[in-house]
């Protein structure tokens, strides 16, 4: 029988996830005001992020604009 693969760790810590993600600190940070926090709320201090994200963060910093993938519209400032 198989066992389910489990991620190394559960979670990761802002450093740890820029260091997974083979970028500088301040450009996970950009990555999260431009793509999560982007509606006016200020981003929690000390973030952390499960494997899931570290996918999506990956997608962000990786693509650029392509026609063949879809973006969610960004958030209008009411």
């Amino acid at each position: 029988m198989t066992r389910p693969l489990k991620p190394v760790k559960e979670f990761y810590t802002e450093p740890e996830a820029a260091g997974y993600l083979n970028i500088p600190l301040n450009e996970l940070y950009s990555l999260l005001d431009e793509y999560i926090f982007n509606d006016g709320s200020p981003r929690p201090h000390d973030l952390t992020f499960c494997e899931a994200d570290l996918v999506l963060l990956g997608f962000w910093s990786k693509t650029k604009d392509n026609p063949k993938v879809l973006r969610m519209p960004r958030r209008r400032e009411a």
